[in-house]
C-alpha cells in the first residue's frame, strides 16, 4: 500500500465513477482501475461493489475512506508546517465569514500588526464553513449560527442588538419600537437559506406562528441595507452595520424590535485537529484578545418627529 494508491482511492471514491476520476487524476482509466485493485488485494477485501460499469463504495470502502481522509490530512498539514517552517514569513490564515463587512475591519488591523501573514478570505454560509472546517480548506470561520461538531471549538468574540431598517418615508419610521406581528405584511430584504440574517427572521416569525413575506434574497448580507434604502422592503440588521463607514451614504432609519432573541453572537471557530500556521495562532490571539467591534453604537436621539436615523 501506497500514497498514490490512498489519493487515487480517495478520488475514485468520492466521484464513484472511474472515468470522471481518471479524468481529474490525469491518468488511464485502465491504469487507475489495476491500482485500485491492488489496494483492494493489499487490504484482502472489495471497497466498491461493481454492477457493470457502476461502482460504489461499499461499507468496507466506507470504513476504509474514513482512516483515509485523516491520514491524508495529517500528510498535507506536515507539509504545509514544512513550508511555514522553511520561509521566512509568517505563513498563511484563511478565514471565512458570511459577510465581509464584518471581517473586514478586523482582518485590515491585523494585517498592519501583523505584515508578514498570508490572509485568504473567504464568503461562505454556514453549511459551507462546516464543509471547509472539515476540509482543513480554512483555519477559521467567523460564524452568527451554531457551527456543531465534535472536532469544532468555538469562542465567542461579540454579542450586539439586531435592528429594524427600514426606508425614510415608511409608515413605521416615527415608532422607537414595533412587534413581529405588525411586520407580518411587510415585504422583507434578506439573505438567502442558510445565512444567519435569514434563521434569525425566520426564528422570530415563527415564534410568532408566522411566516416573514420576503420580496429580495441574496447571498451578501451587506447588501440587504443599499436595497433597503432604495425602497425594495425593510429588514433586519445588525447594529455593527451603524459603524460602518461606506453605509453613511445608504440612509436608513433605524427602529427598535419589541421580540426576545433579537441579537448576533459572533463566533471565532476552528477545526482543532488541523494544523495551525504561526500565522493562524497569531490572528486567533489577535482577535480573541482585543475588543472585536470598537464601540456600541446606540441608536441615535430621536428627533421631534420620533425617527432614530442613520
Amino acid at each position: 500500500m501506497d500514497l498514490l494508491q490512498l489519493r487515487y482511492f480517495r478520488t475514485v471514491a468520492r466521484y464513484e465513477h472511474m472515468s470522471r476520476a481518471a479524468e481529474e487524476l490525469h491518468v488511464a482509466q485502465p491504469s487507475l482501475s489495476r491500482t485500485i485493485a491492488r489496494l483492494e488485494a493489499d487490504l484482502g477485501t472489495p471497497l466498491f461493489d461493481r454492477e457493470g460499469r457502476r461502482i460504489r463504495l461499499n461499507q468496507y470502502g466506507a470504513v476504509f475512506l474514513r482512516h483515509v481522509n485523516r491520514a491524508l490530512s495529517e500528510l498535507d498539514d506536515g507539509r504545509r508546517a514544512v513550508r511555514e517552517a522553511r520561509d521566512t514569513g509568517l505563513g498563511r490564515v484563511g478565514v471565512a465569514s458570511e459577510t465581509l463587512l464584518t471581517i473586514t475591519p478586523v482582518l485590515g488591523r491585523f494585517r498592519t500588526a501583523h505584515p508578514r501573514a498570508d490572509v485568504r478570505l473567504f464568503q461562505s454560509d454556514a453549511q459551507e464553513m462546516d464543509r471547509q472546517l472539515r476540509a482543513r480548506e480554512v483555519d477559521f470561520c467567523l460564524a452568527s449560527q451554531p457551527l456543531t461538531g465534535a472536532h469544532l471549538d468555538a469562542v465567542e468574540l461579540a454579542r450586539e442588538e439586531v435592528l429594524l431598517a427600514v426606508p425614510y418615508g415608511h409608515r413605521l419610521a416615527g415608532r422607537e419600537s414595533v412587534t413581529i406581528p405588525e411586520l407580518a405584511d411587510e415585504p422583507f430584504v434578506t439573505t438567502r437559506q442558510g445565512h444567519w440574517q435569514r434563521a434569525l427572521l425566520d426564528r422570530l416569525f415563527a415564534a410568532e406562528g408566522l411566516t416573514p413575506l420576503v420580496s429580495c434574497e441574496g447571498d451578501e448580507p451587506g447588501a440587504s441595507q443599499d436595497m433597503i434604502s432604495a425602497g425594495l422592503g425593510i429588514g433586519i440588521i445588525p447594529a455593527v452595520s451603524r459603524q460602518v463607514g461606506a453605509h453613511e451614504r445608504v440612509p436608513v432609519v433605524w427602529v427598535r424590535l419589541d421580540a426576545p432573541g433579537c441579537e448576533r453572537t459572533l463566533t471565532l471557530v476552528w477545526n482543532r485537529d488541523a494544523h495551525l500556521s504561526e500565522a493562524a495562532l497569531k490572528f486567533r490571539e489577535f482577535v480573541t484578545s482585543t475588543p472585536f467591534m470598537d464601540h456600541h453604537v446606540p441608536l441615535p436621539q430621536r428627533d421631534g418627529g420620533g425617527a432614530s436615523r442613520a
